[in-house]
């Protein structure tokens, strides 16, 4: 293992040149990631990778998850909680069976059961292929939460999926009522454990004196401990993460210091931008060790079932996110839903389109054991995780490549009516100003009378102007800053509750008043 660490280093810093070259020529880095490890892969003399499906389920899997629902928009989510929950639930078991059905009619030797397995696989589009697209164009809000929202439980989905199909190949049965109760505990357990975990955390935070370096190592272990503990109970770690996660986010201003909040924002991004960057790298890598056990079956034949397969879930989605849209247009008759305006046919073909596939089926494909129970070799296993390996390929490749084009070309208009995120910033800050002011006159009236740095900055709120200059001030002032700057937040929090306030610009607001804070401390 010590000898190939420098394969690994020089792994890292190939990672970072690709990611710098993939933002220069404006293409997601998946892409470039996956295609470049293929490259590296047929490389001769250079070490054999096999990626152990623990390290993606333990490793990497919890901090990507949690680091996503930490920076997910609870309004978003929960407004449009439906039309998210069947693209997480239901278009995954619909993309889950269609594959099935297919699979036993076209693939020779598979079962219903196998079937299932390699539909719960590739059935979950990966959050992180879709978010690296979606940076370099500019999509309607809406679409953005749906495809973020849906992100955070798909993946949950078809792992259960994945755990019966599992269950059903091995013991050759498969009894529905245990299932039922199984999934349901899979899900309630998993969202009871997650806040459980998360609330203890946050009572800690609250009760005990932690610093910024406990916090961080706090935020660090959190995810980890999520996941174990729903996996160890059989239920799922996944929605364990992401309730977790949404818990302590929610609340991430009650228990965590500005200090806090910045270190941890600067030491996640880095921690994520790595792992996502090694596993999509590693997925290119893994490729020659699969295509060596595909023992009996021509590399042609593999790769025309995965095209088989890849078609099947990009029609079979396309057709499920019209059916959804139109579904909740007919609900809307009934009950409350977020729009009831037809959304067209352009954004639910994007919406369609966007199923990159990516992390989460890698690691399902790869966690199918060897040998069943009774020593028998398991049935098509090779086979199963080469297909994976190219609806991976070819849904990063063709539609990751191509969806910016569309965008671009149809230009849809975003129905939300938000304003230019600058001016949305600019107006805000102004109203944070006006506020401030009026909260300064009334509650110390006294110290603004005495304090020079409170007069200057009293005058720059009413004014308006956005830069207030820099003025020495004492402790006095600080403390009074302190506090108003606190109930910035507190104003930030409430405004976020209305539906026209854009929660992107709320939390850069938030960002900008813990540098704010920061910079007293050191001033």
């Amino acid at each position: 293992m010590l000898h190939e660490f420098p394969y690994y280093l020089g792994l890292i810093i190939i990672i970072v040149l690709l990611i710098m070259l993939a933002n220069k020529i404006k293409v997601a880095y998946p892409i470039i990631l996956v295609l470049a490890g293929l490259a590296i892969s047929f490389i001769p003399g250079l070490p054999t990778i096999e990626i152990d499906p623990e390290l993606i389920f333990i490793i990497f899997l919890p901090p990507l998850l949690y680091d996503a629902a930490w920076n997910t928009s609870w309004k978003e989510l929960w407004k449009w909680r439906r039309i998210i929950t069947s693209f997480a639930f239901l278009i995954v078991f619909f993309s889950a069976f269609s594959v099935a059905l297919v699979s036993i009619y076209f693939i020779p030797g598979f079962t219903l059961a196998l079937g299932f397995l390699l539909g719960g696989i590739v059935s979950p589009p990966d959050a992180v292929s879709a978010g690296a697209i979606l940076k370099f164009v500019k999509v309607p809000k809406r679409m953005a939460s749906i495809l973020e929202g849906e992100s955070l439980l798909n993946d949950a989905a078809s792992l259960i999926i994945f755990r019966f199909a599992l269950i059903a190949v091995s013991t050759g049965h498969f009894v529905w009522q245990d299932a039922a109760l199984s999934f349901g505990w899979m899900v309630l357990g998993g969202v009871a454990i997650g806040v459980g975990v998360a609330f203890v955390f946050f009572k800690i935070h609250r009760l005990l004196p932690t610093d910024a370096n406990t916090d961080l190592v706090f935020t660090l272990v959190a995810p980890y401990i999520m996941y174990i503990m729903a996996e160890e109970a059989h239920s799922s770690g996944v929605l364990s993460v992401v309730s977790g996660g949404l818990f302590l986010s929610l609340r991430r201003h009650l228990f965590l210091s500005s200090a806090s909040r910045l270190r941890a924002v600067n030491v996640w991004e880095s921690l994520v931008f790595i792992m996502n960057g090694l596993v999509f790298i590693l997925i290119g890598l893994d490729l020659p060790e699969i295509t060596s056990k595909l023992n009996g079956i021509s590399i042609a034949s593999a790769i025309g079932y995965g095209v088989l397969v890849t078609g099947v879930l990009v029609v079979s989605r396309i057709l499920s996110t019209f059916s959804a849209i139109f579904i909740t247009q007919f609900m809307s008759r009934f009950i409350t839903v977020a729009d009831t305006r037809h959304p067209g046919y352009i954004g639910p073909f994007l919406l369609g389109w966007s199923g990159m596939r990516g992390v989460v089926s890698l690691a399902a494909g790869l966690s199918i054991p060897v040998y069943l129970a009774n020593g028998q070799e398991f049935p098509h296993r090779n086979l199963v995780l080469f297909i994976t390996f190219i609806v991976i390929l070819l849904t990063l490749v063709v539609q990751g490549l191509t969806l910016p084009l569309l965008i671009r070309t149809f230009n849809i208009p975003d129905q939300d009516h938000f304003a230019p995120e600058e001016e949305d910033f600019q107006a805000l800050q102004i109203r944070l100003m006006q506020q401030s002011l009026l909260y300064l006159q009334s509650n110390f009236a006294t110290e603004l009378q005495t304090q020079v740095f409170l007069q200057q900055m009293a005058k720059k709120w009413k004014s308006s102007v956005v830069v207030p200059e820099e003025q020495p001030f004492n402790e006095q002032s600080r403390q009074v800053y302190l506090q108003i700057l606190e109930q910035q937040r507190n104003w930030l929090r409430e405004w976020n509750k209305d539906p026209t306030v854009n929660e992107e610009v709320v939390r850069k607001h938030l960002l900008r008043l813990d540098l704010e804070e920061e910079k007293l401390h050191y001033s």
